[in-house]
């Protein structure tokens, strides 16, 4: 079985719960082990904030107003991708991601999204700018999943 969906959303704070239940709708139909379903959706939150949050300008200084989520979901792994049409990560070797200083406000949640998914990839678009987070986790079934093949 295989499905996949990608949305355009509002670069906004209310575009982020929207891509998260969709993206949990489409894990319960489909038969996703509910845990499973929790972690990608939480990877999910984190990556949409980041791209609300930072992908606030386009390389060439216009607002940027958009962001993309990809979701796939084919046999035994699902893959998530955010991607923003901001100025991306600095230029050089990708981001390290350092864990934040206890007092600190934000930075944990590329932090998170790695502690929650099984392989991540954080850089820039090519060729059109803004930064991508595309992330995978291995997939574990309900034992009545509807959608899974036999």
């Amino acid at each position: 079985m295989s499905i996949w969906w990608s949305l355009h959303l509002r670069r906004e704070a209310a575009s982020v719960p929207l891509a998260r239940r969709l993206l949990l709708g489409t894990m319960e139909t489909a038969g996703v082990d509910p845990d499973i379903s929790y972690d990608l959706s939480l990877a999910l939150t984190e990556a949409c904030a980041n791209a609300v949050e930072h992908g606030g300008r386009t390389a060439a200084g216009e607002p940027s107003a958009e962001f993309r989520v990809t979701a796939y979901l084919d046999g035994e792994k699902c893959r998530i991708e955010v991607a923003d049409s901001g100025p991306g990560f600095p230029a050089g070797p990708p981001p390290t991601v350092r864990r934040p200083a206890p007092e600190a406000e934000s930075g944990r949640g590329l932090r998170l999204i790695e502690e929650l998914a099984d392989h991540v990839h954080i850089g820039n678009r090519s060729g059109r700018g803004g930064a991508v987070v595309s992330f995978d986790k291995i997939v574990k079934w309900r034992t009545d999943a509807p959608l899974v093949a036999s």
